[in-house]
């Protein structure tokens, strides 16, 4: 056995599980967040899955290190101090520890992620 795990067609997916609300919406109703966490031997406390997010804004306060691979949707990222990037999907980002900022979620997004421990 190998321990790999296919997730086949992500960017469509379905049984995707509830994870409520972003903590600091900046939007009202708050944006709904959905995903998968998927297990990885090995990885240590590195967190890895496919999150989705509704339109909506919100702060991303994130202490970790991140990267990301956007499969679907489009979005604005501002960092704290900095300009915004316009992001969609094909995009992928790797965010430095610490990276704090604002996410306005112009259509729904779905990322396969790495959070690093």
């Amino acid at each position: 056995m190998t321990g790999i795990t296919i997730l086949r067609q992500s960017a469509t997916i379905g049984g995707l599980q509830d994870q409520g609300t972003p903590a600091r919406p900046l939007s009202q109703p708050p944006c709904r967040l959905s995903g998968i966490d998927v297990e990885l031997a090995g990885a240590g406390d590195n967190k890895s899955g496919i999150w989705q997010c509704e339109p909506g804004r919100f702060e991303r306060q994130l202490a970790n290190a991140e990267v990301m691979h956007i499969i679907a949707g489009a979005c604005t990222f501002t960092p704290t101090g900095g300009e915004a990037l316009q992001i969609r999907a094909g995009d992928t980002l790797f965010f430095p520890a610490h990276t704090t900022g604002e996410w306005h979620v112009h259509e729904t997004l779905r990322k396969v992620f790495v959070v690093m421990a």
